[in-house]
């Protein structure tokens, strides 16, 4: 049974958005067609050169709110600024490019209305390819690499390990948040696309729990123009700003002193990232400053793929820059 809207509380999509008007669409037609009605669709345009506001019109619906940028600020400051603006009790971000199902909040939402104490509820997620199809090898890899595949339904309390060493927790694409247990100005703009990584570890830290709902309720779309989408270095520039984003999250982590039981993971992984961020550098011939990277990972870890790295940027940068 769909309650009413005056029973049930508010729910503010974020929708940041820029130059995807054939996804956006797609994208607001899966938030309008929520069985759960009560909705404030925000869509933050970040400069783009595209006419998206005559998109957001074309719905002639009432709940959803328009911004533009009038300078492209950048995708992290968008993405907060939209946060920044709802207004309901509990928030989920729909990027531009990607779909929810139509029960995604109605599943979802009532467990969090039920138990105070919950932080946020999430969901797994399909994988579809750029013509919207989903890709279902891609999809299953995605639920067992991210630990969702065998997770059982339910509240996991505290959920440090879930969230920031299994990654089972979509803060970006599949979860509901409680907007109050969230402090939206405490974002170092270092973050950058690794906001979301940044936003577990809060919502982490409450010591509250979050619910997990084994169905696939939203689609997360891979396509050229996904920034995060790094591997294999088709975009050397996008691999840098990933790497050092993630990095200043672990450091983070580190000093943190109520993750001090999972430390050592948090070390591995600043480890290993400091190498990719070396490599992405020496891919753009900066040898000089990839080397540092390389020094420190294998100070805090051997590695084969790190020594073949420091190595090969001692040789002639167009050599380097092919590894």
């Amino acid at each position: 049974m769909i309650l009413n809207n005056i029973q049930q509380p508010l729910v503010s999509v974020i929708t940041p958005t820029y130059n995807r008007p054939k996804y956006l669409t797609e994208a607001l037609k899966s938030a309008v067609k929520q069985t759960y009605q009560n909705l404030e669709i925000i869509v933050s345009d970040n400069c783009s050169t595209e006419n998206t506001q005559a998109i957001v019109e074309s719905f002639q619906d009432s709940r959803i709110k328009f911004w533009r940028q009038p300078t492209n600020i950048g995708m992290f400051a968008n993405q907060m600024h939209a946060f920044k603006m709802a207004q309901g009790k509990y928030v989920a971000s729909l990027h531009d490019d990607d779909m929810w199902k139509e029960d995604f909040l109605e599943k979802l939402v009532p467990k969090l209305e039920a138990n105070p104490n919950l932080t946020l509820a999430f969901c797994d997620h399909y994988v579809m390819r750029a013509d919207s199809t989903i890709d279902d090898v891609a999809t299953e890899k995605n639920s067992d690499f991210y630990k969702r595949a065998n997770l059982k339904e339910g509240t996991y309390q505290p959920f440090y390990q879930l969230s920031l060493i299994d990654r089972a927790v979509s803060t970006a694409t599949a979860a509901v948040i409680r907007r109050d247990a969230v402090d939206w100005d405490s974002f170092p703009p270092e973050v950058g696309v690794s906001w979301d990584i940044y936003l577990n570890y809060l919502t982490c830290r409450s010591g509250n729990g979050a619910y997990y709902y084994p169905g696939k309720l939203t689609c997360y779309r891979e396509h050229e123009q996904t920034d995060t989408m790094t591997s294999g270095s088709r975009d050397a520039q996008a691999k840098i700003r990933k790497a050092k984003a993630d990095i200043y999250c672990l450091e983070r982590f580190m000093e943190d002193k109520q993750l001090q039981d999972i430390k050592p993971y948090f070390e591995k992984q600043w480890g290993y990232i400091s190498t990719t961020l070396g490599i992405g550098l020496m891919r753009t011939e900066q040898l000089k400053d990839a080397r540092p990277y390389f020094i420190r990972s294998l100070r805090q870890q051997f590695s084969l793929r790190t020594s073949v790295a420091l190595l090969l940027s001692l040789s002639p940068s167009k050599i380097a820059a092919k590894f």
